[in-house]
Order: C-alpha cells, then structure tokens, then sequence
C-alpha cells in the first residue's frame, strides 16, 4: 500500500482536535503513543491562555508555518516589505499558516489592528489557510466569510505606520516557538506544533489514541458502580505519575 502523501495526511489531521494531537506529541510521555517530541513542561510548543479563536466553527486547521516578525519602522532597517512575504509563502509547501510576532512597545501593543481584510485575502491567494499572532486584528467580520483561522490576542480597529521586521526566522507567538516550515494544529482550545518529518508518526498515534480513549470512555459510561469506575482509572493507559502507587 503506497505511503499517503503530506497533503493527505494533513487532511487527516484536521479530523482530530489539537488537544488530542498533544497527547501524542509530548503531553503524556509515559504513554506508549506519546512520541515524546519536547518536554511537555520546559519547551515551548504549544500556546498559552493569551491568545483566542476567531472563528471557532471551521474546526481544526492545519499547516506548514511561514514566520515573519512586525514591529514600528527602523530608519535604519528598511529591507523589507509584503513581497518578501509573498515570496516566503509562495516558496513554502501548501497549505501554509502564518505565525507573526508583533513586538512593539507596551504602551501601544494592545492596539495594534495588524493583518485585516487585504492583508487575509493576499495570504490566502497564496494557499494561506491561518495565522497566528501574539497580538490583535482587525477586520474579524470582513474575514468571517473567506474561512479562514485566526488565533489571535484580541481584536482592535486600527493601527499606526509598521514595519516588516524578519521574515521566515523562528519567532515566538502565545508561549509557542515556531521555526519556518514545522507543522501548526490549531483549533478553539490553542495551538501546538511539531517537526513536519514527523507528521505520518502523528497521524498513525493520534488514530490509535482516539481509538483507545474512545474504549475507556466507553467502559466509564458503562460503570455503574464506584468499584466498576476504579478499574477501569486503575487501567491507566498514561504512565505512571509522582504520587501514584496503585497503578
């Protein structure tokens, strides 16, 4: 049987919610389906409460990340622009999500309306499905109709003169570390990311974790006694935690 290719096994992972694709990554380590990719706790690969989701109804979206970083205009830094980005996302493997850093000042970091309604239907001509930033947006109902995922800080109407500041570098968005071309899963619960040569190994854990947990709900919604529900918790698929010595 022929390998599925990475388009269609990102289409695969969009069945699944980035939750369950943490499970696999890194979340449980003593799981024998865990891929124990990162330490959970100490690395940087999924986000924090900091950020939301626009458009929590189009589900899990997927994608090989584009980077790039904003910031207020540097007379002395002045090399790049939009086509850059294009170019960027034009080079890159499809569909694409875009994670961009805002770094400007705190006092006008919460203002900053940055990517809107142009600036969405340019990426999304170039097989841009999502984007995530550290920051606000604007447009969010102009965006609404073209399906296409922000995950953002909040929203914001306006914004003064800006400036690409990087572009494809590893940049840090939400808690998350993001280098140019790893694999973002985003959905309404945050965002995590992966190695792309990694993406089969995700795909084949995440269908047969799905499968498992689906059989110990199961036996939970079948219990009917405390006994019954303890052991089932004493089949812990999970490994073994501090603390635990009844597993």
């Amino acid at each position: 049987m022929a390998r599925p290719t990475d388009q269609e096994l990102i289409e695969e992972l969009r069945k699944f919610d980035t939750p369950s694709i943490t499970n696999v990554v890194a979340t449980y380590p003593g799981h024998p389906l865990c891929l124990g990719l990162y330490n959970p706790w100490t690395e940087n690969w999924y986000t924090d409460q900091t950020i939301r989701c626009m458009f929590p109804e189009l589900g899990p979206t997927v994608g090989y990340a584009v980077t790039c970083v904003h910031g207020l205009p540097d007379p002395s830094y002045d090399c790049l622009n939009l086509a850059d980005l294009v170019e960027a996302l034009g080079k890159s493997p499809r569909p694409t999500i875009l994670a961009f850093q805002q770094k400007f000042p705190p006092e006008i970091a919460g203002k900053v309306g940055l990517a809107g309604g142009v600036f969405t239907t340019t990426l999304k001509a170039l097989g841009c499905v999502g984007a995530i930033s550290n920051g606000p947006s604007r447009d969010i109902d102009e965006i609404r109709p073209m399906k296409f995922q922000y995950l953002l800080s909040g929203t914001t109407p306006g914004h003064g003169h800006m400036a690409f500041r990087a572009i494809n570098v590893p940049v840090s968005v939400a808690g998350m570390d993001v280098a140019p071309g790893e694999i973002i899963h985003m959905d309404e619960n945050g965002a995590c990311k992966f190695p792309a040569d990694r993406l089969e190994d995700v795909v084949n854990n995440v269908r047969a974790l799905r499968k498992e947990e689906a059989a110990r709900m199961d036996l939970l919604n079948q219990a009917r006694t405390p006994e019954e529900v303890l052991a089932v918790v004493r089949q812990n698929p999970y490994g073994k935690t501090p603390g635990d010595s009844k597993q």
